[in-house]
């Protein structure tokens, strides 16, 4: 297998480059580098430069705003948005709910929500993990019954990212109580302006407010809101989490923190001792750079290896364990490199306008949570048993 780029994947990956030097504004990339959340507006603006350029969606049919290209761009095309940095679209309208919807939605749907997805005008968010459901997610209690035209929904979700921001939520509910855990679960597209849903703010150990609960109390859902067929909920749903952990190995994202680890070890901010004058801190560093080597080369494999029938890939799982126990170690580092100086929310900007130590020790609480979402990774080692091992 050859994974060497070609001449025009090269010329792409420049083209690419190009754009985004010049089209990313100063301070949406500061805040990127900084680890700093961007606000709504800011990605709302940056996802319609995308869209303008036709490049907001490049994973979808063209019918529906994609660019076309084959794999390897698409997977060039995120590795230069993330190593930048700047934002990447909003991942629960384009790359979950968007690709269900355009994959097993009516037509109607098609036309109703994939353009106001593409361009932000409608921001999602997922409503898939209850208190008592997460890793098990088959287990969870929030019901829908159909009553005339509408599904009246009742229960409540948990850990919903950014749903303070939200238009829309995509829900898997029970439909039919009576049936196997996982032969019983619809999946409803329920507007977040709808009598009866609540939402309630979760805030994390750096103090932010990136989370939320979700409460469902008689929430009347027009029938048509029903993703594909009653009851095949759970299929769409691992349709739409292979899609989320195809996009968790975070290879730019791991590119770019290592190379400002690398820097700030050399010539550290304070004037401090050089970290990379230290042999075991160079060790761990090019240790986590050989790993990232690595999974740049797996992610390869596993889209050469794509098989363009629409089916959950389990090597999927691999790239979702191997990118969060990455993302997790290289924080871990820089937060190192950082010292004392990492515990700062907020300080005075350097030279060049960005502080390059602000937040190390947000970031690193934050990304607990890899390991966690979008399946644990114990389940996806049990995958890999099951589907790769044959165990």
């Amino acid at each position: 297998m050859d994974l060497r780029f070609t001449d025009d994947e090269i010329a792409f990956r420049r083209e690419v480059r190009d754009f985004l030097r010049a089209s990313v504004p100063a301070a949406i990339r500061a805040k990127m580098i900084e680890g700093r959340k961007i606000d709504r507006d800011e990605l709302t603006a940056w996802t319609r430069t995308l869209h303008a350029r036709g490049w907001a969606v490049p994973h979808w049919p063209v019918e529906w705003g994609g660019t076309g290209w084959d794999p390897i761009r698409r997977m060039i095309f995120r590795d230069e948005i993330q190593s930048f940095p700047a934002p990447e679209t909003l991942s629960f309208g384009t790359a979950m709910v968007g690709p269900v919807i355009y994959t097993f939605g009516s037509q109607a749907q098609k036309q109703r929500f994939l353009p106001r997805i593409a361009d932000l005008t409608d921001w999602w968010c997922q409503g898939f993990s209850e208190p008592g459901a997460g890793s098990d997610l088959a287990s969870l209690k929030t019901r829908a019954v159909r009553d005339g035209d509408h599904w009246v929904v009742n229960g409540q979700k948990a850990w919903t990212t950014l749903g303070q921001h939200a238009d829309w939520i995509f829900v898997l509910a029970r439909t039919d109580p009576k049936a196997k855990p996982q032969e019983g679960i619809s999946f409803l597209l329920v507007d977040m302006k709808s009598p009866g849903v609540t939402l309630v703010p979760t805030r994390t150990i750096d103090g932010g407010w990136e989370i939320n609960e979700v409460f469902f109390d008689d929430v009347r859902v027009p029938a048509e809101n029903l993703v594909g067929e009653e009851n095949k909920g759970w299929d769409y749903a691992k349709f739409l989490l292979t899609n989320e952990r195809n996009g968790q190995a975070r290879v730019g994202i791991s590119k770019a923190r290592l190379k400002r680890i690398r820097e700030l070890a050399d010539f550290p901010p304070d004037g401090a001792v050089a970290p990379l004058r230290n042999p075991a801190f160079r060790r761990r560093l090019v240790e986590l750079e050989v790993e990232m080597r690595a999974l740049e080369m797996t992610q390869l494999r596993v889209i050469a290896a794509e098989r363009g029938d629409g089916k959950p890939d389990p090597a999927s799982s691999i790239l979702k364990i191997r990118g969060s126990e990455l993302m997790q170690a290289s924080s871990e580092l820089l937060m190192d490199v950082m010292g004392p100086a990492a515990a700062i929310a907020h300080g005075d900007d350097g030279d060049d306008g960005v502080d390059w130590t602000r937040g190390g020790a947000a970031t690193y609480f934050n990304l607990r949570k890899l390991s966690i979402y979008g399946g644990s990774n114990e389940i996806q080692r049990s995958i890999i048993a099951k589907a790769i091992l044959g165990l």
